[in-house]
């Protein structure tokens, strides 16, 4: 496999796996929030921050491949660093949605703790931003 290859499929894991640990995330946050806003439309503005966190991960990934792009041919370096993002963004962006989705339904019992309950799922988001930052910084 040539060292072209090697960086093509690091910048597609990224994008993928990222993409798809969003995806799933705002599938958890949208179900969640749907429940809720059945219920109380007036907790649109409560639930949707929480709802939309997921997708962070999505948008990190994206903005690293493409930051990416012009050091193809790296090979394993370039591999590694977007398999780490890439692995990262999955894995949290899956818990922050349930994380996410928990807090939803605890505004649809409760809205007048939103502001706290955002805290939680924003926790996970820090991991995922250490992420980025890290592949940014890897010079290749």
């Amino acid at each position: 496999m040539t060292t072209e290859a090697i960086s093509i499929l690091g910048i597609a894991l990224c994008m993928i796996l990222s993409g798809a640990g969003s995806a799933i995330g705002l599938y958890k946050t949208g179900s969640a929030a749907a429940g809720v806003l059945a219920e109380d439309n007036k907790k649109f503005s409560k639930v949707i921050v929480m709802a939309l966190l997921p997708a962070t991960q999505g948008i990190y990934g994206f903005v690293l491949s493409v930051m990416k792009i012009p050091a193809i041919g790296s090979g394993w370096p370039l591999f590694m660093a977007m398999l780490a993002m890439g692995v990262n963004g999955f894995i949290s962006a899956y818990f922050q949605g349930t994380t996410a989705a928990a807090c939803i339904y605890a505004v649809g019992k409760n809205s007048s703790g939103a502001g706290k309950y955002v805290l939680f799922p924003a926790m996970i988001e820090f991991y995922a931003i250490l992420s980025l930052v890290l592949g940014i910084m890897i010079q290749v």
